[in-house]
């Protein structure tokens, strides 16, 4: 069975897989390294535009290593799970002050760099190197739990644990590189996660969901749970040059590093919070809630306007705090807040009247 698996995908990505992929050009195990992050839960045409500016800023491991965190987030701002990106940051140092500036070879060396698991790592250095590693992806376990008709969730150890070892044993033995782009190719274009395209699988002759008119059952979902929702105060502050008091928010956690405007606890007095942290406000008006999801909880943010009108010079550290305008090119900005700016730089206050500042 694996020889006719991998013989079949192999001719069947010969005539119809990617090869044109921005990371398939001048391959290397840098560019295939940022590609594999870049495409951890996030789809190729979004992703290759981000991609592209990325390369031309950081063109290989020294210019990633040596360049300001802030500077690799606000080229990452807008893809999102910026553990990611903080992650590429930190593996690029490691690799220029452990690895002399040269991407590991080693499979044990690459699964010890930070943000890079077993599919990552097998896939980078079987793309790059022809190293037969098996990889197991969103896409290649659509396939797999299919094609073998593996019931019950992938993220389950037991399930995942079938489907690795699967992917072992239909991995061939040569063109590794091309059959890892393939097995990839064919879950991205023929088995999707709706509406497969069987008729044009090449291997769906002994695909056992197929024969068994089952492809819809699998793979099996995530148990479900309720979602739980989350509520914050976002205080969108102005100085009378209408730009925005941003701060830095810590180096781990949601939006980790980047620029966000301040937040408040959905129960606490905004003039209150803002003359015990930064200077006294005169509060404009409240919009509507605006909701933001996560991969795993609802975040229910209740913009406030508000105008600083004098500053505790104490509280207002210069590594923390920054008034920003649309003309600054410092550090990259939560999804929500460049949203908030965009409707207020609009004049889109939710049928309100832009608020007068006094000036001078």
């Amino acid at each position: 069975m694996t020889n006719q698996f991998s013989e079949k995908l192999l001719s069947w990505y010969d005539r119809h897989g990617r090869k044109d992929l921005p990371w398939q050009k001048e391959r290397s195990a840098y560019r295939v390294w940022v590609s594999e992050i870049m495409l951890q839960q996030t789809q190729v045409a979004t992703v290759i535009p981000y991609y592209t500016n990325f390369m031309q800023r950081f063109p290989d491991v020294a210019a990633l290593a040596n360049a300001e965190l802030d500077d690799v987030l606000q080229h990452w701002s807008g893809l999102g799970y910026y553990a990611r990106a903080r992650n590429l940051h930190k593996a690029a140092q490691q690799i220029r002050d452990q690895h002399a500036g040269q991407f590991p070879t080693d499979y044990e060396a690459v699964l010890a760099l930070p943000g890079i698991g077993r599919s990552t790592a097998g896939a980078i250095l079987a793309q790059a190197h022809g190293q037969r590693h098996p990889i197991l992806d969103g896409n290649v376990k659509r396939v797999l739990t299919r094609y073998f008709t593996v019931a019950g969730w992938p993220g389950e150890a037991a399930v995942a644990g079938k489907l690795w070892a699967h992917a072992d044993a239909l991995t061939p033995q040569t063109r590794v590189a091309d059959y890892t782009q393939a097995i990839m190719d064919l879950g991205a274009i023929i088995c999707t996660r709706t509406k497969p395209v069987c008729n044009l699988c090449p291997v769906s002759e002994t695909c056992s969901a197929h024969r068994e008119n089952s492809v819809a059952r699998f793979p099996t979902e995530r148990p479900k749970k309720q979602t739980p929702v989350r509520k914050i105060q976002m205080l969108i502050l102005l100085n009378d040059r209408e730009e925005f008091l941003l701060e830095r928010r810590p180096p781990v956690g949601i939006w980790g590093g980047l620029l966000g405007f301040p937040e408040i606890p959905i129960a606490e007095n905004p003039a209150d919070w803002a003359e015990q942290h930064i200077g006294d406000i005169v509060v404009y008006e409240t919009w509507a809630v605006m909701r933001h999801t996560f991969s795993h909880f609802h975040l229910d943010i209740t913009p406030v306007i508000a105008v600083l009108i004098n500053t505790r010079p104490q509280v207002m550290d210069e590594s923390r705090w920054l008034w920003y305008n649309s003309s600054s090119t410092v550090g990259g900005l939560a999804a929500p807040v460049k949203k908030l700016m965009q409707h207020y730089q609009a004049g889109e206050l939710h049928d309100a009247q832009r608020p007068m500042r006094k000036t001078g």
